[in-house]
């Protein structure tokens, strides 16, 4: 696990230079560390909805049945102190603060993306709380504002697209993408407790899960092919996929989601067809570190400047 964090962790750090290089664009003030936090606060909203989303299967099939230790607090502290780190950033006008002269953090509240830090900020805060109560499922509602504030700062009110329909289309994305990568693991813990003693309900919970991965898939494919043609337009996408930094890391970033399909499909046809059905768990635990992957690259692809509008 520590060396997938690792991994994780050297996308967004490492990857600006790669991305930008030769395209004659100029990064932001501090991209790898911003890449690096939005991709610690894209993992922190994988594994609590991932949780609840498989958590409900799982307890369906065994009421009383042994499950896995919530990673949920540790998430939501991880998220808490990433979209904190972001605030900071914000409230020292985009820029990486040299000092606390450097931030005004009252000004926050004076602006739509200050708001929208501190919405997230006190998102992750509220659902860790909830993830320590007796009632973690209402974390929902606080994660659910967390990616609704996130859609709406990667759409600003003066983007030349629509925004409502851009911020639409992020929240959708966003949402699937986390589903689907944090159910996944969450279920691979469970299989490990229950491999042993049910194998037949362990089966059957993993062939739960990959019948909504499938439809999540394509929620995901959906809604990241209309978000990149938005902003590329169709005549100039294998250009810009070839020479901006912004297509270049969508393009490692599809290739990721293209080999994490194929070990998806690969793990159904195992769990369909062979003879014991939870060696699916096999390329499926692939699949999750594939997925980890790809939300470094995601994490790393808003923190690079937007493509440019050819018309």
């Amino acid at each position: 696990m520590l060396v997938l964090v690792a991994a994780g962790a050297l996308v967004p750090l490492l990857g600006p230079s790669a991305a930008l290089h030769g395209s004659g664009e100029a990064p932001a003030p501090g991209t790898p560390g911003v890449g690096l936090l939005r991709a610690v606060l894209f993992a922190a909203l994988c594994v609590p909805l991932g949780e609840v989303f498989t958590g409900r299967s799982a307890r369906r099939l065994r009421p009383e049945g042994a499950l896995p230790r919530p990673w949920s607090p540790a998430a939501a502290a991880a998220g808490f102190l990433a979209s904190l780190g972001l605030a900071f950033v914000v409230a020292a006008g985009n820029r990486v603060p040299r000092g606390w002269g450097d931030v005004d953090l009252g000004g926050l509240q004076g602006h739509r993306e200050g708001l929208l830090a501190l919405v997230e900020v006190n998102g992750f805060l509220v659902a860790g709380l909830l993830a320590l109560s007796r009632r973690p499922a209402a974390q929902l509602w606080p994660l659910g504002a967390v990616v609704v504030a996130e859609a709406l700062r990667a759409h600003p009110a003066w983007d030349y697209h629509d925004p409502a329909t851009g911020a639409a289309l992020t929240a959708v994305h966003l949402a699937c993408g986390a589903l689907w990568a944090g159910g996944l693991l969450h279920v691979l813990r469970v299989l490990r407790l229950w491999r042993g003693e049910t194998p037949a309900e362990a089966a059957a919970l993993l062939g739960r899960y990959a019948r909504a991965a499938a439809v999540l898939l394509a929620a995901v494919t959906a809604t990241g092919v209309t978000s990149a043609l938005r902003r590329m337009p169709p005549g100039t996408v294998l250009e810009q996929l070839a020479t901006t930094a912004y297509g270049r890391t969508l393009l490692a970033k599809v290739v990721l989601v293209a080999a994490v399909a194929a070990l998806a499909l690969w793990a159904r046809l195992r769990l369909r067809r062979a003879p014991d059905p939870l060696t699916a768990c096999v390329p499926a635990r692939t699949e999750v570190a594939l997925l980890g992957l790809v939300v470094a690259a995601s994490g790393l692809l808003t923190a690079l400047p937007v493509p440019i509008r050819w018309q």
